[in-house]
């Protein structure tokens, strides 16, 4: 009785949301814990969109300078009219096509690579769309075109079984992809390029063909002949991606799993998840029914991991589970989720626990992951001289802050405080970047004897960045020369859509240390497993003087 109560309650409050909105064309929005915004994303509902059954869904990524309301046009098939601007086809609806999918487009941020913060909007709006609506978890598909084509094939090579089809058109890829792309073993993948394109050279489209066919995984690729960056007229033409699409369901058990990554926030696929790994080092597992309850498994750079093996049609939990991993025979409890560690070279059934002061989910660095979620930007008000140099802290902060250019504005809403104004609430809940020193900054001085870096305040041509955790979030510290000092004379992060900051900061690592321009680096790189310098980099940074290291 209970059961059928609630299944009624959950149909019934499916309708009453469904009854909110309008079958076709529209703009949602869900709030971002990430700054407290109101983020748009522009979706399509079925005209005869039923929300007593479970729908297919397909999560669709914009292109760079482009936006929500634009790909949502264009998935379906109804790019701009000849001669009509972006700014014209963003002010209305045109007639749409009437597919059987409901189909949802992020504008993450705007044009931001679809990394970080975009990353996490993305995920977002998959979210909210399975909230509002009665989404199949099995026929969730992802497709994208330009910088979304390369963001789709980013965020499905490192979360391979949320997806059940992936579709990349003209795709800008980050090269750091290649080594992940083994992970789309059991993911479906096209590719469409056109055969003239000068801003994604075609040839991008054509190695990653062979690159993964190479690795086994299921791929196609369709090139358009004298065709130029504008593959998605012909690749989404009469909304023909969707029937593609249509023959496919996401593979939840599949027979092997195949997976690498060098984080923790991308640990886990299918029924395989890593429990220990060194955060920056690449890790990977490649795990395999040979016949019912029999596993063999390959491991390269894992301390740990657990199987989840409940419901899987080779598993049966009545009876003994065989295992190999890298050739040694393991024991293996009774459960339906047996974990293994390492311990001296040798397997043996157990959980690994990260021990203290490890690096660990959510834990982890780099530098990035904080600004990837909730965060604050904080100038001090210590040892001040004048009012005028709080406020030149305070816009040091604020620049930081401000992620967009002229160029690309982003919707962003990051709040900037005096190290005074920053409240235990805001401690528990937000990563922290900090500017200034021990001396200046009261939030530093409160965590200094437990970070692993301190410039001294002596060297002022030197510019020091660094993630550290503190408690359950993160702190980015900087000291001495802003972090932007001089990033118009180096590349770095050329490669991502981001506007300066967000690029900067995603390029740095665990740490930098310059001297007086970021063209002149000293020593940057990972902490190690225990949020420890290494070495190498550690005797560069002491020679300088500049540095304390704990």
């Amino acid at each position: 009785m209970a059961e059928r109560l609630a299944a009624w309650l959950a149909v019934a409050t499916a309708t009453l949301a469904a009854q909110l909105y309008q079958p076709g064309p529209q703009v949602l929005t869900f709030l971002s814990d990430a700054d407290d915004s109101d983020q748009p994303y522009a979706l399509y509902l079925p005209r005869n969109f039923d929300p007593a059954r479970k729908w297919p869904l397909v999560i669709s990524l914009h292109g760079a300078g482009s936006n929500h309301r634009l790909n949502l046009r264009r998935v379906l098939g109804r790019g701009n009219l000849p001669g009509e601007t972006d700014a014209e086809a963003t002010r209305r609806w045109p007639p749409l096509p009437d597919v059987d999918f409901i189909v949802a487009s992020p504008l993450a941020r705007g044009t931001m690579g679809y990394q970080g913060l975009a990353e996490k909007d993305v995920y977002d709006v998959l979210a909210d769309v399975q909230r509002r609506f009665p989404v199949d978890e099995d026929r969730v598909y992802l497709t994208g075109l330009s910088m979304g084509g390369g963001g789709a094939l980013r965020l499905a090579l490192t979360r391979p079984d949320v997806w059940a089809a992936v579709a990349a058109v003209c795709p800008v890829v980050p090269p750091e992809l290649e080594h992940l792309a083994g992970n789309a073993l059991n993911l479906p993948v096209r590719l469409f390029h056109g055969e003239l394109d000068p801003v994604a050279p075609v040839a991008v489209s054509r190695k990653w063909h062979r690159l993964l066919l190479d690795l086994d995984v299921p791929a196609d690729y369709i090139e358009y002949p004298g065709v130029r960056h504008n593959a998605w007229d012909r690749a989404y033409q009469n909304a023909a991606v969707l029937e593609w699409f249509k023959q496919f369901r996401r593979q939840r058990f599949p027979q092997r799993v195949r997976f690498v990554t060098d984080a923790y926030r991308y640990r886990s696929a299918y029924w395989v998840e890593l429990d220990g790994l060194t955060p920056g080092e690449t890790a990977s597992v490649d795990a395999r029914f040979t016949e019912n309850n029999r596993l063999e498994i390959r491991t390269s750079g894992v301390d740990g991991f657990t199987l989840k093996l409940a419901g899987h049609p080779a598993f049966v939990s009545s009876r003994p589970l065989e295992l190999s991993i890298d050739g040694q025979r393991v024991a293996v409890p009774r459960e339906t989720t047996p974990a293994f560690r390492k311990v001296n070279g040798r397997w043996q059934p157990g959980r690994y626990q990260p021990s203290h002061g490890e690096k660990r989910p959510g834990l982890e660095g780099p530098i990035g992951e904080a600004i990837a979620g909730r965060h604050l930007y904080v100038y001090g008000t210590a040892a001040a001289g004048s009012a005028e140099e709080i406020e030149s802290r305070r816009r040091m902060a604020a620049q930081a802050a401000d992620w967009s250019s002229p160029r690309g504005r982003l919707l962003v809403f990051f709040r900037v405080l005096a190290d005074t104004e920053v409240t235990e609430a805001d401690l528990r809940s937000s990563h922290l970047i900090l500017f200034g020193n021990r001396e200046t900054n009261r939030l530093i001085a409160r965590l200094a004897d437990r970070l692993p870096l301190e410039l001294n305040p002596g060297a002022p041509d030197y510019g020091l960045v660094f993630v550290a955790p503190a408690g359950d979030r993160l702190v980015v510290v900087n000291s001495g020369l802003p972090f932007w000092t001089g990033a118009e004379r180096t590349r770095r992060g050329a490669f991502g859509f981001a506007p300066l900051i967000p690029r900067l900061l995603d390029s740095f690592g665990d740490f930098i240390l310059f001297k007086g321009s970021l063209d002149q680096v000293v020593a940057e790189g990972r902490f190690d497993r225990n949020w420890k310098v290494p070495p190498e980099a550690a005797a560069r940074m002491l020679a300088t003087g500049a540095v304390r290291i704990r």
